[in-house]
């Protein structure tokens, strides 16, 4: 079996999904006041950094940004494996989230059990007063009632297809690829 690759969003693609994604959450929430955005590692991550840098350069005003390490709170996880993960942290300055609206920021959204696990870590965090969800793709198949509300791109897949995401920051490059399973036979 083989892996046939498309892009389905190059360099350009995901800059602009990025610059549009900031200027609707700066629509929604009405400017970036009591506004926090959170990446789940680790894309996510890099994601939310992207986005608070975007927003200052759109807005001038920055907004804070962290990050979230759900090991610990994934359902696919051994119960031995996840205690000894150990739990969640914000960065930087240990992140306050209680009151704030949280922008949890992660790179691919399928099944929903990712955001459901950052979910449970931010209320170990706080009480916030309201989460939202952006993300780069949305590929769809869920499993959970998770509706993004801020999306990159929707990319309906099929169960055996994957979804890559590559960002300079760990990969050298920003690409979004599909990635199909493809049978060879001799």
């Amino acid at each position: 079996m083989t892996m046939d690759t498309h892009i389905i969003m190059d360099e350009t693609a995901i800059r602009r999904a990025l610059t549009r994604i900031a200027h609707e959450i700066l629509e929604k929430n009405k400017g970036i006041e009591d506004c926090i955005i959170v990446g789940i590692r680790t894309r996510g991550v890099y994601l939310a950094r992207r986005m608070a840098e975007r927003i200052q350069e759109i807005e001038g005003a920055t907004v804070p940004y962290g990050e979230l390490d759900i090991t610990g709170y994934r359902d696919d996880r051994k119960q031995e494996q996840a205690e000894l993960t150990g739990r969640t942290m914000l960065t930087p300055e240990n992140l306050n989230i209680s009151g704030k609206k949280v922008i949890l920021f992660d790179d691919v959204l399928y099944t929903g059990r990712t955001i459901r696990a950052a979910m449970d870590a931010l209320m170990d965090c706080g009480r916030p007063e309201q989460i939202q969800l952006a993300v780069l793709a949305d590929r769809g198949h869920r499993e959970l009632p998770i509706r993004p509300d801020y999306i990159g791109k929707n990319v309906p897949t099929s169960k055996l297809e994957e979804i890559e995401v590559r960002l300079s920051e760990v990969d050298g490059s920003d690409q979004v690829n599909i990635m199909q399973n493809r049978e060879v036979t001799v």
